[in-house]
């Protein structure tokens, strides 16, 4: 019985780690000083760097393509 509770366990862990992967997010920032923007996969949380237009992606391709079509990007 524990084995099958262990194996359940396990299931759902990798089940949720998978998860939690695939659901990762890529933002297009700009930084203040510098004027560039870059890819990057947290959302930042300080005041150097904003997050550009609707810079949200789910994949970090199309993140580097919408930031090729940012206008303020491609300044």
């Amino acid at each position: 019985m524990k084995k099958f509770l262990m194996i359940g366990a396990l299931a759902f862990a990798a089940t949720t780690l998978a998860e939690t992967a695939m659901a990762a997010e890529y933002y297009v920032v700009r930084d203040s000083t510098t004027k560039k923007c870059t890819v990057v996969e947290t959302k930042p949380t300080g005041t150097t760097t904003t997050i550009v237009d609707n810079g949200i992606y789910k994949t970090k391709t199309e993140a580097e393509t919408g930031m090729k079509t940012t206008k303020v990007c491609t300044e």
